[in-house]
């Protein structure tokens, strides 16, 4: 099983690292890994020590995605956001893009973590897939 384990601080650089990290995984996997270190960003405070599991892979049918961070306090929660709001929506994303996620407290910590089922090319697309329109007259 793949696993990969970083520690860095939470700063907007460190998405950009995080990707270049995730590069072998799937589009969904870095997206919902850098939304939940953008949480913690956003509700912890910048420069906030960070600790980001990645275990499994598109290979191991899963993927589960765990971010540590020092403050058990401040748990995530859906916001509700309207069109014009800059931000809101990440655990929306992170609703709809992974099975299921989650929190795990600590006394002095917690982890926010996510898993994602990746399907084999030749099933069928899961239903947040829009199939190909076919063309006409080919």
């Amino acid at each position: 099983m793949t696993h990969l384990e970083l520690h860095l601080r939470a700063t907007r650089k460190a998405a950009p690292e995080l990707r270049r990290h995730l590069h072998d995984h799937t589009f969904d996997v870095r997206l919902c890994a850098t939304e939940l270190l953008t949480n913690v960003i956003e509700h912890v405070g910048e420069g906030t020590p960070v600790t980001i599991h990645v275990i499994g892979g598109q290979a191991h049918g899963r993927t589960r995605i765990e971010v540590t961070d020092s403050d058990p306090r401040t748990l995530p929660a859906p916001l509700p956001a309207t069109e014009a709001e800059e931000s809101g929506r990440g655990l929306t994303l992170l609703d709809a893009l992974t099975d299921r996620w989650g929190v795990e407290q600590g006394p002095d910590r917690k982890t926010v973590w996510c898993e994602i089922t990746h399907h084999a090319l030749h099933e069928e697309p899961s239903p947040r897939t829009t199939p190909p329109v076919p063309l006409m007259g080919l």
